[in-house]
């Protein structure tokens, strides 16, 4: 029998915590990222994720607790941690009266490269994300999906060894979401370490591991097939099923009134139900049929890393 070679730890987060006064933005967060992990970190806004980002950044000194990247630490090795880091931020934040080109160039030169250094550079990233029809053009006049692959473009100029990324698809099309994730597998193919917030839970399905941070606390972290196992998503005398019907809107309101159905909600034409168990689809299903919604079928389903999350803050809520 092999035994699977072991993977660098890339990202170490241990007991993290980050005080702004009396509010504290992270409370003994600890987490970490192997050699090519595209980790999500996902939660609600305000919840401590941009802080965490901040701080292994080393623009924050961390109140409590260390973190290493690369084995070198956030804040006593910021300097020397430069070369080898990446950052995309949330908002675009290129010159726009800055030609692709120009603004390659003005990244490249923040990092040191000059002459052939900087055209090998240059040429990889625009081959990388396809921008090279554009590098002449005025960044102001990009559409949104290639704006986000300049700024990916400038992220990556130095070659670094580990990107972040704060909410990179934020207000781009679907197209160019798939698109700039088809890029983010390439780089994880490569060996770069990702680190992405994100609120789409389609990204989070996407990522090798997750991490769900809710009001500054880390609640959970593990793989999504992982996190689809724990107990809250799979509540005590209660099964999940998706339930067909010719009008769900009509049927999720009627759901909502019974005193069996845990919790209901809508997936593009069906319907998610959590019911308790002692009730039988065929029960649920003559129920819908009197109230005139049927007819209706009914198939038993795994949860979703949606339900995941909502049972998680559901919980963290009532706590």
């Amino acid at each position: 029998m092999v035994t699977p070679a072991k993977r660098e730890v890339v990202i170490n987060v241990d007991g993290i915590s980050m005080d702004f006064g009396t509010f504290r933005a992270l409370d003994k967060v600890s987490l970490s990222a192997e050699r090519g992990d595209i980790f999500g970190f996902l939660g609600p806004n305000g919840s401590g994720k941009s802080t965490l980002i901040r701080v292994l950044l080393g623009l924050l000194k961390p109140s409590e607790g260390h973190g290493t990247i690369l084995g070198l630490d956030v804040t006593s090795d910021a300097e020397k941690l430069k070369p080898y880091i990446g950052y995309m931020s949330q908002s675009f934040s290129l010159y726009t009266d800055l030609t692709v080109r120009e603004n390659l160039k003005f990244y490249g030169t923040i990092h040191g490269l000059h002459g052939p250094e900087f055209k090998k550079r240059y040429n990889a990233v625009v081959e990388l994300v396809g921008i090279g029809p554009y590098v002449d053009l005025l960044t102001r006049k990009l559409s949104g999906g290639w704006k986000q692959r300049l700024a990916l473009a400038c992220s990556l100029i130095h070659e670094p060894k580990v990107l972040f990324l704060d909410e990179p698809t934020a207000g781009i099309d679907p197209v160019a979401r798939r698109n700039l994730w088809d890029l983010l597998f390439e780089l994880s193919a490569g060996g770069i370490t990702l680190f992405v917030t994100t609120h789409y839970m389609d990204e989070a399905e996407r990522c090798s591991h997750i991490g769900y941070i809710y009001m500054s606390k880390l609640i959970v972290s593990g793989t999504p097939d992982d996190l689809k196992t724990i107990p809250e998503a799979h509540p005590s005398g209660a099964e999940r099923y998706e339930l067909m019907l010719p009008k769900p809107t009509e049927g999720f309101r009627h759901l909502k009134s019974l005193n069996y159905i845990r919790d209901v909600t809508i997936f593009g034409n069906t319907i998610h139900v959590l019911m308790d168990k002692q009730y039988t689809p065929e029960h649920l299903l003559a129920a819908i049929d009197t109230a005139g919604l049927g007819p209706g079928e009914m198939r038993p389903i795994a949860p979703t890393l949606e339900d995941v999350f909502v049972a998680l803050t559901k919980k963290e809520v009532a706590a």
